[in-house]
């Protein structure tokens, strides 16, 4: 099949396959009409054609990622390869680890404790673990309690005082030796003073919910919330027997000639309540249905959604004002919207839940190595909401045109590595690779008939002519800008 023949059915079946799950759809917030629905697709194959830019500038060696709407993944994809040899490719099946968005589902388990009255989340610790006691400073403190623990502004260490993090055996301390030594740790400051993200202290928190619940943290989260729940991917350990088959090996930072360490698999042990689990794009875009479902019905399932609204509200705030968390949730709040959700980061592997409740909008991405996804699920929300609603100002663009006929990567050289026109609400829009987030420097086009298009300036008004070149057969082979030619790029 030629180059643009594929690029035909790749938008055909992506459109059509989203606007039957908008069609299908039955929350508010997926159930759209279809020019609503093929915008969402024309943006999500910006998205799609962006991060796969992301992986291959980046040397990345795979990235797993999802959008959600509603009770829907309306759009997963991987990129790269999982295992060491580089054959396997990477899916939105393939599992990672998710290192600390283990602390939801540990704050989940304890929220469903708090629900039932077996804990009170102004109780200080020792009321629960007698043997969580820090070594005693002069400094006066409000008690160390569990709602200071899931809002990381309890004043503990970061860490259980073992070198978990540092390679290459990373070694993480057992329950018996995180007890041991906590009574040699002293508090960093008192409590509710200051946010200090802590390892230590969401573990904790696993501790108190075996010690209530009087079962083994993993079995107790097992049991009431992951199966519940239907998240069948999703552990409390590293499932070693599918290592670099369906488990994604994981990668160090990238080093000057370009390339990444190979790294050990990690057992977080002890730490696992904070950093243990693993799961995929699909069973955490279930994880996110099952908040806005929850949310929006009021029909409690695995939790009370009061409770959820509880831990997705600011509990507390740092005195900069700059950092704010619930319950275990991270909050942010970004151009008029709020998002709650968690990064996770660990040796070998980074990724990132963003939820938007608001519009039941969320994104999942995971790596197999030390790039920061964070940002990337930022773009991806930019992304979307640059696509709603947008429209070209009068005049009306021309009709007819086959904009799939220019769709593509050009040659940027020498001043940028390349670009890349996509179809967008009637016309083309451009944007350069590799770039950390292209929304700023899209360019937007407005097909005037023929090959003929005109640059659309902010204000929606027409700017400098863009004429694309055909070959003899009649396909697009590159195009001109300010007397400039830029060739088509033929991509493997």
């Amino acid at each position: 099949m030629s180059r643009p023949a594929s690029l035909r059915v790749y938008a055909f079946l992506l459109i059509f396959s989203l606007a039957l799950a908008s069609s299908r759809a039955q929350s508010p917030a997926s159930n759209m009409p279809d020019k609503a629905a093929i915008g969402r697709a024309e943006a999500l194959r910006v998205v799609d054609v962006w991060l796969d830019g992301v992986r291959v500038y980046q040397h990345v060696p795979a990235i797993s990622a999802g959008v959600v709407v509603g009770d829907d993944l309306v759009w997963s994809k991987g990129y790269g390869t999982l295992d060491a040899d580089h054959k396997i490719p990477a899916a939105p099946d393939t599992i990672y680890s998710i290192c600390s968005i283990s602390k939801l589902f540990t704050s989940v388990s304890l929220m469903q404790q708090w629900e039932q009255g077996k804990v009170r989340l102004d109780e200080p610790i020792a009321t629960y673990l007698p043997w969580a006691k820090l070594k005693a400073t002069d400094e006066d403190s409000v008690p160390i309690t569990l709602r200071g623990m899931l809002s990381h502004s309890a004043g503990l260490p970061r860490e259980s005082d073992f070198p978990y993090w540092s390679g290459p055996d990373f070694p993480f301390p057992t329950r018996e030796q995180i007890h041991e030594m906590i009574a040699r740790q002293a508090p960093l400051f008192p409590a509710e003073r200051y946010f200090q993200y802590s390892n230590l202290g969401l573990t904790l928190v696993g501790e108190t919910v075996a010690a209530v619940s009087g079962q083994p943290y993993a079995d107790y989260a097992k049991a009431h919330v992951l199966n519940p729940l239907g998240l069948h991917d999703t552990r409390t350990f590293m499932p070693m027997d599918l290592y670099g088959k369906r488990l994604a090996v994981g990668y160090g930072a990238l080093k000057r000639d370009g390339t990444r360490d190979l790294l050990k698999p990690f057992n977080a042990r002890g730490i696992t309540p904070a950093a243990g689990y693993t799961s995929t794009v699909q069973d955490l875009a279930k994880f996110a249905s099952w908040q806005f479902r929850l949310l929006r019905t009021g029909k409690e399932d695995v939790l009370k959604a009061s409770t959820l609204r509880e831990m997705q509200r600011v509990q507390f705030m740092d005195p900069g004002w700059k950092v704010t968390y619930g319950l275990g949730f991270a909050i942010q709040r970004k151009d008029n919207h709020t998002y709650v959700g968690h990064g996770g980061d660990c040796p070998g592997y980074q990724t990132i839940l963003m939820l938007r409740p608001e519009d039941e909008l969320g994104a999942v991405i995971m790596d197999n190595s030390s790039e920061r996804p964070g940002v990337w699920a930022t773009v991806v929300f930019s992304i979307l909401d640059k696509r709603k609603g947008y429209e070209f100002k009068a005049p009306a663009p021309a009709t007819g045109v086959d904009l799939e006929a220019y769709a593509g990567h050009y040659s940027g050289q020498p001043w940028e590595s390349e670009s890349v026109m996509l179809p967008w609400a009637g016309g083309l829009v451009s944007f350069p690779l590799p770039d950390e987030d292209p929304v700023p420097n899209m360019q937007f086009y407005k097909p005037k008939g023929g090959d003929v298009f005109r640059r659309v300036r902010d204000d929606g008004s027409e700017a400098e002519e863009l004429t694309f070149t055909r070959d003899a057969a009649g396909k697009v082979t590159g195009f001109t800008h300010f007397s400039n030619p830029k060739m088509r790029l033929q991509m493997n």
